[in-house]
């Protein structure tokens, strides 16, 4: 199978088996685990990098929010502090790491705003101009097609509303380039090995990272996909990348 980019290529287990399965099948496997692994392998920033994101979207005022490759929902329980919308849909393929979020949700009390539905990034059920924003944290890199989550992301955001998501990146810039190095290739695979059995498990997270399009090629990817006003900011020295573009 050819792909338009080299992140969709990249799988967890096997490459001569579909993406988007597999990609199902891990989060579905890990996610009992996932917010600690996460945590860790984050070294606790992750929850600063979605705040910032979610800051950088305030003035939209969105009331009717998509949370993309929701996982475990932490993104969505954010917005919902940060944003006060009307209603959040939390949505991904896995069906695992849903069922997690739900629980989150429920302990919250939240059910009335943020509810959970089975989406494929690239053929979503949800109506044209549906959302005010739509919003996703570290999970783009998962999507076997990239240009048809974005088209169908474009098609269900209302005219003028943002697309924003945060994405691990490589840092450009020394030292942090060097000590992201060592961090991905020695340190990480010790932390996830604690959670983790699977050599593959925690050698595609780095290898993701490595492969996606990154800093003013993925804005050149959402020019490509009908996006306007496109914006970037890097975080903690180039670690973390945000983005947004408009309907």
């Amino acid at each position: 199978m050819s792909h338009e980019y080299k992140v969709e290529g990249v799988t967890p287990y096997d490459p001569n088996r579909p993406k988007k399965e597999q990609v199902t099948e891990l989060f579905n496997e890990i996610a009992p685990l996932y917010d600690k692994l996460n945590g860790v392998l984050s070294l606790g920033i992750d929850e600063y990098w979605r705040r910032e994101a979610l800051r950088w979207i305030r003035n939209y005022r969105p009331k009717h929010i998509l949370d993309l490759a929701t996982g475990t929902g932490d993104f969505a329980i954010l917005a919902q502090r940060i944003l006060h919308p009307e209603t959040i849909t939390a949505a991904d393929i896995s069906e695992g790491m849903m069922a997690v979020g739900n629980e989150k949700v429920s302990e919250r009390g939240l059910q009335h705003i943020i509810s959970f539905e089975q989406q494929d990034s690239a053929a979503m059920t949800f109506p044209d101009n549906t959302f005010d924003a739509v919003i996703s944290s570290f999970g783009i890199r998962n999507f076997y097609s990239i240009n048809q989550s974005f088209q169908e992301v474009l098609r269900v955001l209302k005219p003028g509303a943002p697309f924003l998501f945060a994405e691990l990146t490589t840092p450009e810039q020394t030292p942090m380039k060097e000590l992201y190095g060592i961090y991905t290739k020695h340190v990480m695979p010790v932390l996830s090995g604690i959670f983790s059995y699977k050599q593959e498990e925690y050698d595609y997270l780095p290898n993701s990272i490595a492969a996606f399009p990154q800093g003013r090629e993925m804005m050149l990817v959402l020019k490509r996909n009908g996006f306007k006003n496109i914006r970037m900011r890097r975080l903690t020295l180039g670690i973390t990348t945000l983005y947004i573009g408009e309907k």
